[in-house]
């Protein structure tokens, strides 16, 4: 595999989240690969544009070897926030801002290249042919290995692959949010070899009180013995059983959940207890 399977995802390791300091960084990403997670996942926009460059001022000084991790970075979102003078959300993919978006990243994260370089949602205005030049022109240069989308439709792939090839897709995808198994992104995913990458994979279970997650809180609650787990461990496990390969991308800064979540690599859901967990979450029996 080119990104391990579980991801650190590091939207909250900075000023929107934890705020962590260099050191603090330094620590939770040795942690993350002393657990095989070996890939971390970014965005321009994290922290006001700023969360790239706190990770990269730590990296830069963690000793960690470039070969041994994945970096990914997506770009497009014109955020309204104090780092930029943007009046409104929007989103930019021209080919001189793509570009220029990338080479901003890899200074910021103090790297010569980014294993896979994505857009971050999908603009109504974009032209794949643009895309393409922009995307051939950061390849070309060394400086991205493979690019991908992420939040695209099937159709919004299929337009933006008749130009350039598309490795991934970084989709929201959870127990409480499994549209993706439904509406046929999974299984356009799967049919195009597209590597599939869950964002948010615990969904609403921990932060919501509702009949829906108490079900869900129950059907856990019976098989935490069976499996020796905790439930994120089997919220996990439940989206690694899905054979379109997902890897899920993981929020937690805390360290003793990356080292369950890890745990969840070893968990096979049998195939019964994989259903009963959907229809704890659904409310009802599969059609």
């Amino acid at each position: 595999m080119k990104y391990s399977r579980l991801i650190a995802g590091t939207m909250t390791w900075g000023i929107w989240g934890k705020k962590l300091q260099k050191n603090q960084i330094v620590d939770l990403m040795q942690h993350c690969i002393e657990h095989q997670i070996t890939t971390f996942d970014h965005a321009d926009i994290y922290g006001d544009y700023s969360t790239e460059s706190d990770f990269g001022h730590a990296f830069a000084e963690s000793g960690i070897s470039r070969d041994s991790i994945q970096l990914i970075s997506k770009c497009g979102i014109q955020y309204v926030g104090e780092a930029r003078s943007n009046t409104v959300k929007h989103y930019d993919y021209s080919k001189d801002y793509i570009i220029w978006s990338a080479e901003e990243s890899l200074k910021l994260l103090k790297t010569d290249y980014l294993d896979l370089f994505l857009l971050h949602r999908p603009s109504p205005l974009m032209q794949p042919d643009e895309i393409a030049e922009a995307v051939s022109d950061l390849k070309k240069r060394g400086l991205i290995k493979d690019f991908g989308v992420s939040n695209f439709t099937p159709s919004q792939v299929e337009l933006i692959s008749k130009s350039v090839a598309v490795s991934v897709n970084q989709i929201e995808f959870s127990l409480t949010q499994h549209t993706a198994m439904h509406n046929g992104s999974l299984d356009y995913i799967t049919t195009k070899n597209i590597t599939p990458m869950a964002w948010s994979p615990l969904g609403t279970v921990f932060r919501e009180d509702t009949e829906q997650t108490r079900r869900i809180h129950k059907q856990l609650g019976e098989l935490l013995d069976i499996y020796n787990a905790t439930e994120d461990q089997l919220l996990l496990a439940w989206i690694l059983k899905h054979p379109s390969h997902i890897h899920p991308v993981i929020g937690t800064t805390t360290k003793q959940r990356i080292t369950d979540a890890a745990k969840a690599l070893q968990i096979e859901l049998k195939l019964e207890d994989w259903f009963k967990i959907l229809v704890a979450c659904q409310g009802h029996k599969v059609p």
